[in-house]
């Protein structure tokens, strides 16, 4: 009954689908909103939630939390609310995040192995070690960076030799990436995710992390378009339909700009 109103966008067919599948999610900040969506829509009925830190005061920016929630686990928040969605669920928490030791078995085994992989990470060894393990097993991968709606697919299940980050990653493997100085992973970060495309207030941000910044900038707007986005392609890859490898923008402030709206006859913008 919970998924009733998903049909028939998700038929009753699809739905039983879906709820046999495993995702995996790598970072609970930007993440949590894909899983939460996830779970709410009935997509995947069982997770794997990876996430070392603990709730803080900046992360109620946009994260779904309360001053009450300060200092629990991310993974621990994020089960909690999806249980109250969906206690059926099975959750799975890596409550170290992924390390050297454990990020094999987060992919899993023959019998349960994972079968997506949403990652949103800012570690970049994590990023990589992750997209390795993900071509090995043949997992598809999801990145969303909330800047620009920026979503990566990476269809590792379909292209087995496809290199990561679409190549941009150059030849740098986990371990490479492991002994990058911290301004040589910097770099490292810009060039994944396309420095030169990156929206005027994130270029802005760049030279101030650190001092006049904390971190990078977050809104909840974008978080939350980005847990839309991670769902409905998850879905749509879990049901085999075609969805290809490729960068996609979905970037708000170009498609609702200054410029004219597409108008009905009576003159209303629709």
């Amino acid at each position: 009954m919970r998924t009733d109103r998903n049909r028939d966008k998700i038929t009753a067919a699809e739905q039983r689908r879906l709820l046999a599948r495993r995702i995996g999610v790598i970072g609970l900040s930007v993440g949590s909103s894909a899983a939460l969506t996830c779970a709410m829509e009935g997509v995947a009925g069982s997770f794997r939630l990876a996430d070392f830190d603990t709730l803080g005061l900046s992360n109620l920016n946009r994260l779904r939390a309360g001053v009450h929630e300060l200092g629990l686990p991310k993974t621990v928040l994020c089960a909690r609310h999806m249980y109250e969605i969906d206690p059926y669920l099975d959750i799975e928490l890596w409550q170290e995040g992924l390390t050297e030791d454990t990020i094999d078995a987060f992919f899993g085994s023959a019998d349960r192995p994972l079968d997506l992989v949403i990652e949103e990470c800012d570690t970049p060894w994590v990023k990589t070690a992750a997209r390795e393990h993900a071509r090995r097993h043949g997992v598809p991968v999801l990145m969303d960076t909330n800047d620009r709606g920026l979503l990566d697919v990476e269809r590792f299940d379909l292209e087995p030799d496809r290199p990561l980050f679409h190549g941009r990653g150059g030849d740098l493997s986990a371990e490479d990436v492991r002994r990058l100085a911290p301004a040589d992973a910097l770099a490292y970060l810009l060039r994944i995710c396309d420095e030169s495309r990156l929206s005027p207030a994130m270029k802005d941000a760049l030279g101030r992390i650190g001092h006049s910044l904390s971190s990078w900038p977050q809104l909840a707007s974008g978080v939350v378009l980005g847990g839309a986005l991670v769902t409905d392609t998850a879905r749509r890859i879990l049901l085999g339909a075609p969805v290809a490898s490729g960068r996609y923008y979905t970037d708000l402030e170009e498609i609702i700009s200054a410029g004219d709206a597409e108008r009905d006859p009576a003159g209303a913008a629709r």
